[in-house]
């Protein structure tokens, strides 16, 4: 598996959070797709972005957080959308994998990173931000039903 080093900027992002299982129906970002369209921010002028804030194996599946989100930009009004949540991605230094497979395999991508490559580099996550899941397709749109996903970790120097 490839990695690299990134430096991405900070990110501004509009974001829907669901609370429950990684593997349940992900209807938040249904919802966040419609606005997103409705407004104008969709690739490739913007991003989408999911954050998948709590590990499985620490915290019940039924409990754990995710935000789908997408970039808006500069100037972006956001008093214009008071049902919408907006929030700051801290940008840095990320090493980033290119993960292409099927969505449920995005796990073994995860633990590839935080369990294999960062124990033999120079680096340790960066626990103070978050990693990234930078979405490049749409796994229904794909002949193999696969999804490309950039995922970046937050680094720091050990």
């Amino acid at each position: 598996m490839k990695i690299t080093i990134k430096e991405l900027p900070d990110l501004q992002v509009a974001f829907i959070r669901q609370i429950g299982s990684y593997f349940e129906p992900q209807e938040h970002w249904r919802k966040l797709i419609n606005w997103a369209i409705d407004n104008n921010l969709y690739p490739p002028n913007q991003n989408f972005i999911g954050i998948s804030l709590d590990n499985p194996k620490f915290v019940e599946r039924h409990k754990c957080r995710h935000d789908a989100c997408v970039t808006i930009p500069d100037g972006f009004d956001k008093t214009k959308y008071p049902n919408m949540q907006f929030r700051e991605i801290d940008g840095g230094n990320y090493a980033l994998y290119e993960f292409y497979d099927t969505p449920e395999k995005l796990n073994h991508a995860y633990q590839f990173m935080f369990e294999e490559w960062l124990p033999n580099t120079k680096y340790s996550a960066d626990e103070e931000r978050v990693s990234l899941e930078f979405n490049m397709n749409n796994p229904a749109d794909d002949p193999f039903g696969k999804c490309k996903v950039h995922l970046y970790v937050p680094l720091k120097n050990l």
